[in-house]
């Protein structure tokens, strides 16, 4: 009896059991579940015997791995890896900051004594940026914590901040950790990141395996430089088609996670690829791998180009080895989008997967709008702002925070012009708009804080922000509502006081 195999076949989105009540979705995307090159579906296992033959002489078949799968293959000194392997992992870099860095250093002193030395004090980045410009005293505590470990142990990537009246004056201190990494050089392509911050994953937009972990594993990582890990299928989604000028990546993601659920990349690697990718600059990447994590995902990774490189161009000098996907490499499943079809999109309270067009929210009355974080605080996030602000030459509606993610992006909005302002940079536009004067860099109300915190949703209130999360409490007050959204759609809304299209602007 002859062995059956048959081909795997592709699913279109749209029709029937995925989009359901989402069908104005359906035009744009079909996903692809084609479990490529492994997910035949045999049959009949019987066949006649085969004689039996001597081995081959002309050297072992190349095994076809994904990025991730390569990343960790290489830092574990592996020549292949399977998904689903246990793996001791070599790494290149580990961050922590104030929240969770108290913890680690706990751990770390207790399980390999107090006097002992971390393992490389030049791979370790220690930035305070969560809980920073506030009077609370545990969080003030925090930050003294890691400032006492990183002059104890001579941590070379120590980010301090110590007059918290005036960042300014501050030369050392950073802001947003995942911003902070990529802006000095800690983000490489083909090497391993840790950092004791879920949007770690941020750092994938390098080509680089980037997780969170715990503040257990980080400890271990402190004092060995190795982590034991489970090697993670890869998921792919190809987006191609020319981005059209009202879309952001904020957009794509949103639109990935609501296709596929908060749950839908639970502990697998999400690789983007296709043209739409590739026209995307490093900080509108960061955002589509930031976001990895609202799905479940261990990590995101995008193919390492040109682009890439010049971002890294005078911002580190460690060598590094970019890899890519083999043409032969399996993946759970495919996902395809004509992005030129897609149409700008919010997240609705109270989960990042609860997506809806934009224009299908208009009747949703506001209260205020956030523009900052690691996902949509970035240079490009307030160009994309004061783009909308200059195009209506209108002031908001509704009170409008604008919290930078770091030093560098604060003097980006007060010296840089917006395109097509006539030299106005985006603090000018921001004035002229009515909005609140740029905050001191830091990760601010996009996690609540200290009830002190600037922009902290201390009241019930519906807010459109470019953050990443809006689960209950996640920007203060437990009945806030938050409707995630791009730097585009967010200016839009505080325009008229209401969830807005942005195109009713560009």
């Amino acid at each position: 009896m002859a062995t059956t195999v048959v081909p795997p076949h592709a699913a279109f989105f749209g029709a029937k059991k995925e989009i359901g009540a989402r069908s104005s979705f359906s035009p744009s995307i079909s996903a692809h579940r084609c479990r490529k090159h492994f997910l035949n579906k045999v049959l009949a296992v019987m066949a006649p015997a085969q004689p039996s033959r001597a081995p081959a002489t002309t050297g072992s078949v190349k095994h076809g791995m994904t990025m991730t799968e390569k990343i960790l293959a290489k830092s574990s000194d592996k020549s292949k890896l399977e998904p689903g392997e246990n793996i001791w992992v070599n790494i290149d870099v580990l961050m922590t900051h104030d929240v969770c860095g108290p913890g680690t250093i706990v751990i770390f002193k207790k399980e390999f004594g107090k006097n002992a030395k971390v393992w490389d004090r030049e791979k370790i980045v220690i930035i305070p940026d969560h809980y920073i410009f506030t009077s609370d005293e545990r969080a003030n505590r925090n930050v003294d914590i890691i400032r006492d470990f990183a002059l104890e142990q001579n941590i070379k990537y120590f980010y301090d901040i110590k007059d918290l009246s005036n960042f300014k004056v501050n030369p050392d201190y950073k802001g947003v950790c995942h911003v902070a990494l990529a802006q000095e050089g800690h983000c490489r392509p083909g090497e391993v990141l840790l950092g004791t911050d879920s949007h770690t994953c941020n750092a994938g937009a390098f080509g680089q395996f980037a997780t969170g972990i715990g503040n257990t594993d980080a400890g271990f990582v402190m004092g060995t430089g190795k982590l034991l890990l489970k090697v993670p299928p890869t998921m792919r989604f190809v987006l191609d088609g020319e981005m059209p000028h009202y879309l952001l990546a904020k957009d794509l993601i949103l639109q990935i996670i609501g296709e596929i659920t908060v749950a839908g990349a639970t502990y697998k690697s999400m690789e983007f690829v296709g043209s739409t990718v590739e026209s995307l600059n490093m900080e509108e990447r960061m955002t589509l791998c930031n976001m990895v994590v609202e799905a479940g995902g261990k990590n995101g990774v995008v193919p390492p180009d040109e682009t890439t490189f010049k971002y890294l161009e005078g911002k580190t000098s460690v060598n590094y080895e970019p890899v890519y996907s083999d043409e032969s490499a399996k993946f759970i499943s495919e996902y395809r989008f004509d992005v030129s079809k897609l149409e700008p999109v919010v997240a609705k309270p109270h989960s990042p997967d609860n997506r809806a067009l934009a224009r299908e929210c208009k009747d949703v009355k506001i209260d205020r709008v956030y523009i900052g974080s690691c996902t949509g605080g970035k240079t490009e996030d307030f160009m994309a702002a004061a783009k909308v602000f200059l195009a209506s030459g209108k002031k908001v509606k509704v009170p409008t925070f604008l919290v930078p993610a770091t030093q560098k992006v604060w003097i980006d909005l007060y010296s840089l012009p917006v395109p097509g302002s006539g030299g106005k940079t985006c603090s000018q536009i921001f004035e002229e708009a009515g909005c609140d004067t740029p905050a001191s860099p830091s990760c601010g109300a996009c996690l609540g804080g200290p009830r002190d915190t600037y922009a902290r949703m201390n009241e019930p209130m519906v807010c459109v922000s470019t953050t990443n999360r809006n689960f209950p409490g996640r920007m203060g007050h437990k009945e806030g509502q938050i409707y995630l959204a791009s730097p585009y759609t967010a200016a839009a809304s505080a325009l008229t006081g209401y969830v807005t299209d942005p195109r009713e602007f560009l």
